[in-house]
């Protein structure tokens, strides 16, 4: 009879302990509500980061098709670069960027398509296109060490408080002189949630980052095709003139 009074005493007990998410971290300590918060903020800007540069990604790859229907339309390189001259160019349409700017080069001494610094002038736009596709990789490539960070540390994070709620359990139990599942459960909770957090923020930053990392590169190969293939067009064109 008392085995039963003390199992029922025992079960009212653990049900008395909050369970859900709030509850686990307000009767969290301190540092494990620090843990907590960190991730959360980690998690949440590992989101918006996600988002934004898949975002951007596709907005940069529309931009770069409308260009390369124009390029390959059979315009003149010419024609093509007054109809860009004409209207503002979009800041994120890289491949028009880099086309403005060799152009910019090639037309500034027009006379050296004749002479023997042609292939110096051909150098000279080879550079400036190098160093635009660098500086909208760069550009891109922003703030992606932050994914790769939360990824391989939050994880640790997680488990640094998991560690430290388990401590505060076991102190619990010393303090109460008790054994009693009501007494250590909230601790366990609350740093098993420290744990879960720490692979909720993780789990989506590794994802994240490769698959960004992947269209980046693939964004990449497409502005250096680009450049190659403009880069023979000119030197086509310095060989005609010469």
């Amino acid at each position: 009879m008392t085995n039963t009074v003390e199992t029922t005493a025992l079960g009212e007990s653990v049900q008395s302990v909050g369970v859900s998410a709030w509850d686990l971290f307000i009767g969290a300590d301190w540092v494990v509500q620090s843990v907590m918060l960190l991730l959360i903020i980690a998690s949440f800007w590992s989101w918006t980061l996600i988002f934004a540069k898949s975002s951007k990604l596709r907005s940069l790859n529309k931009l770069a098709q409308k260009f390369e229907d124009s390029f390959w339309s059979g315009k003149s390189l010419q024609n093509l670069n007054d109809m860009l001259k004409s209207k503002p160019l979009d800041p994120n349409d890289s491949m028009g960027t880099i086309f403005s700017v060799a152009m910019d080069e090639w037309q500034r001494n027009p006379q050296a398509l004749h002479t023997d610094s042609g292939q110096s002038l051909q150098q000279r736009v080879q550079r400036l296109m190098n160093l635009t596709i660098n500086k909208e990789m760069d550009y891109l490539e922003r703030h992606m060490i932050f994914l790769a960070s939360v990824g391989s540390t939050a994880p640790f994070v997680g488990l640094f408080g998991t560690v430290w709620g388990i401590m505060n359990s076991f102190q619990g139990i010393a303090m109460s002189q008790s054994t009693n599942l009501a007494v250590v459960a909230p601790g366990i909770a609350e740093a098993l949630f420290a744990t879960a957090l720490g692979l909720i923020a993780a789990i989506p930053a590794v994802l994240g980052y490769n698959r960004i990392s992947s269209e980046i590169n693939r964004y990449g190969a497409r502005l250096e095709s680009f450049r190659d293939e403009f880069s023979t067009i000119l030197s086509r064109k310095c060989e005609e003139a010469a």
